[in-house]
């Protein structure tokens, strides 16, 4: 936490201008402006200058690991005691919302340390397990990725078939993941596997560990600043000491997906602001016809739109942070939130496109890139339609997606 509040000015000040349109400021307490605008610096300092050359050359920038650490983005929802933050999930959503208003792949990188790594050793994990992992996780001095998906099971995890058999003193385990984000950097990976009984269990699977690779996804038009791969398993020998005790079934991976799918619709509210920021300052200073294009009614009807739909979003997440940190957030509520929010901000992005013309395809200008990133995020943890439907099972009963 200590990191998160070390600012050096009044965060009431640190709002940019038109994008707190209802003072939801004012719903926040002084740590959350606090945590908010010490991570709104770090984002200004260390990846919004180089961001565009990142994902123009597809590269991964494994030095920001380690910063992310040092400002306390790694799991700052976790209790300090292991070596996170201790804080609320607003704080949480927050820290999100300004790491994707830089960048969604950045936005990855932290969220699956802090939701998908960090957050069912926590929940899941032995005592030895969380003094093991966690602050070396929290600090940045290790990276962790999360393998759930398969190559022929996407949106129905239940169908996996990467599976561990009892071997006497270890756990023999065979399968691969894919889309995995930070694989080919991650020491840890928590993997999903399924035992001979087909009961689901996670397992921590540390680099270095024979028959155990993770090879890099290459071509990708989307998070192209964030390193993707595979997770390949080919008669890995795992201690036993390494499998999560606490919880086994799918419900303990879906737990995960829900703390990090609530970090993504605060992080594409993050990515919408950033869009409709720039759109509103290129719309000002833009001249045709002899005055700004800013003047013209339909371009000012976009950008109504773009801050309605920011205003609404923003106000869904407070409510929702407040509702998790209560215990009363079901995962319908948080789909119901990543579904709107992603949504929103992909078309925002494109609106915003569309005020700057050409120059809108450029990487002048970060729309193309929020743009493409979005595409992914509208599809990752739990794609627009399954969460639509997660919402129908909610509505009437009778789940659509069995």
């Amino acid at each position: 936490m200590e990191q998160l509040t070390a600012v050096h000015k009044s965060s009431k000040q640190d709002t940019f201008e038109g994008v707190d349109f209802y003072q939801v400021d004012d719903l926040l307490t002084e740590e959350h402006l606090l945590i908010r605008s010490s991570v709104r610096d770090f984002v200004k300092r260390e990846i919004s200058p180089y961001i565009e050359d990142w994902a123009q050359r597809a590269h991964f920038p494994y030095e920001i690991v380690k910063k992310f650490g040092d400002v306390g983005a790694f799991g700052p929802q976790i209790p300090a005691e292991y070596g996170g933050g201790g804080l609320d999930y607003i704080a949480y959503g927050l820290v999100m919302q300004e790491i994707e208003r830089g960048d969604s792949g950045m936005r990855s990188t932290a969220s699956v340390q802090g939701s998908l790594v960090m957050y069912p050793i926590y929940k899941f994990g032995s005592e030895e397990q969380k003094h093991k992992y966690l602050p070396k996780l929290a600090s940045g001095e290790m990276l962790g990725c999360f393998g759930l998906t398969e190559p022929d099971f996407g949106s129905n995890p239940s169908g996996m078939v990467t599976n561990f058999k009892d071997m006497g003193d270890h756990y023999l385990l065979n399968g691969a993941k894919m889309w995995i984000s930070n694989s080919p950097k991650a020491d840890i990976a928590v993997v999903w596997a399924k035992n001979e009984a087909g009961r689901i269990h996670g397992l921590i699977v540390e680099r270095g560990m024979e028959g155990f690779s993770t090879p890099e996804t290459h071509g990708k038009w989307s998070l192209r600043a964030s390193a993707t791969g595979e997770l390949v398993f080919d008669n890995v020998k795992v201690p036993k000491e390494n499998l999560l005790p606490n919880k086994s079934g799918l419900g303990a991976p879906m737990m995960c997906l829900d703390s990090a799918r609530f970090g993504i619709a605060w992080g594409a509210v993050g990515a919408a602001m950033d869009c409709y920021e720039s759109a509103r300052k290129y719309a000002a200073e833009r001249i045709q016809f002899d005055k700004p294009i800013g003047s013209f009614q339909l371009i000012q009807k976009k950008l109504a739109e773009m801050l309605s739909e920011i205003t609404k979003a923003q106000l869904l997440n407070w409510k929702l942070g407040k509702m998790i940190n209560e215990g009363k957030a079901t995962t319908a509520h948080i789909s119901l939130a990543k579904r709107n929010n992603v949504a929103m901000a992909l078309d925002i992005a494109r609106e915003a496109r569309q005020i700057h013309g050409g120059m809108g395809i450029t990487g002048e200008y970060p729309m193309m890139r929020h743009m493409m990133n979005l595409e992914s995020v509208i599809t990752y943890e739990g794609t627009h339609d399954i969460h639509l439907l997660i919402l129908g099972h909610e509505i009437t009963g009778i789940p659509a997606f069995k």
